[in-house]
């Protein structure tokens, strides 16, 4: 046990400290966390947290930026991602610490360039009083939060939802009025997105689940699919996804996408096939043995 808090506590250190420095370097104040503390900050001054389309976070994404409104911004995002990370590892290794290799795929470090809920929300995987991180991103969140559901994870969530819905009763309305700001891509929609269907081929498995339900969701970056690393278990499933992704990587250096659907089809063939292979060859490997 206290292997694995220090092993968490030095990667949730390095990764705020690195996510300060480009935070910093590149003038993004908080990064997309901006938008969090955004809506914190209204909420506490009594004001609209929806005054511009630009905010398109659920209220309860403002319950997690509470603890950071009065911090500089770039302090304040780096330390929500470095304890992201740090929450994250902590319960990767409790299932051997090889998951730990998950932090090598490209979509986490796309990620923590602009401070994304990913990792938040691929950590509450693993806890369930943590389940609530889930609302904050609900494209991303739902499909970890039904495929893990607890009786503890539940009351979580209601009690976050009870304490949005006291604090600004009419913000669900609000929230739903800026959606079509939008803009986003159905991986399941995008060719050849159609071919991850395939995965119910092993509907008693719940990760073939997982990636279905991930996949019919609307996203709009490959950072939002950093939590199908829940999916891969072993060594090499984990080495094969993490060093395929980087392709979607190398092609967004070297290439301006002009729409999300191009977005969409890169972060299939690189993300989401993969995947879809670890599912189906998994089980074929546990049928030959």
């Amino acid at each position: 046990m206290r292997l694995r808090i220090c092993i968490s506590a030095a990667i949730g250190v390095a990764s705020a400290a690195f996510c300060y420095f480009l935070l910093l370097h590149f003038r993004q104040g908080a990064g997309d966390f901006n938008w969090a503390i955004h809506a914190a900050q209204r909420l506490l001054a009594g004001q609209n947290p929806y005054d511009t389309p630009l905010e398109q976070y659920p209220l309860t994404a403002a319950v997690f930026a509470l603890p950071f409104v009065a911090l500089r911004p770039e302090i304040a995002g780096a330390l929500f991602y470095g304890i992201s990370s740090a929450l994250l590892a902590f319960g990767l290794s409790r299932h051997g610490y090889h998951r730990l290799l998950a932090f090598l795929a490209y979509p986490y470090w796309g990620g923590l360039m602009v401070t994304q809920w990913s990792t938040l929300i691929f950590a509450s995987a693993f806890f369930p009083l943590l389940l609530p991180a889930t609302m904050a991103k609900p494209q991303l969140g739902l499909p970890v939060a039904l495929t893990r559901l607890s009786r503890r994870g539940v009351i979580a969530c209601v009690a976050v939802a009870l304490f949005t819905l006291f604090a600004l009763p009419n913000w669900p309305v609000l929230w739903l009025g800026q959606l079509k700001n939008y803009e986003h891509f159905f991986p399941l929609l995008v060719l050849p997105g159609p071919s991850l269907a395939l995965a119910l081929w092993r509907y008693r498995d719940r990760d073939a689940w997982f990636l279905v339900l991930t996949a019919i969701m609307p996203q709009r970056w490959f950072f939002d699919t950093f939590t199908l690393w829940l999916i891969p278990k072993s060594r090499r499933e984990i080495l094969f996804t993490a060093a395929l992704s980087w392709g979607a990587g190398i092609w967004r250096w070297y290439h301006v996408p002009h729409s999300f659907t191009e977005v969409g089809r890169v972060a299939v063939l690189f993300i989401y096939l993969p995947m879809l292979t670890v599912v189906l060859f998994r089980q074929f490997v546990r049928e030959e043995s």
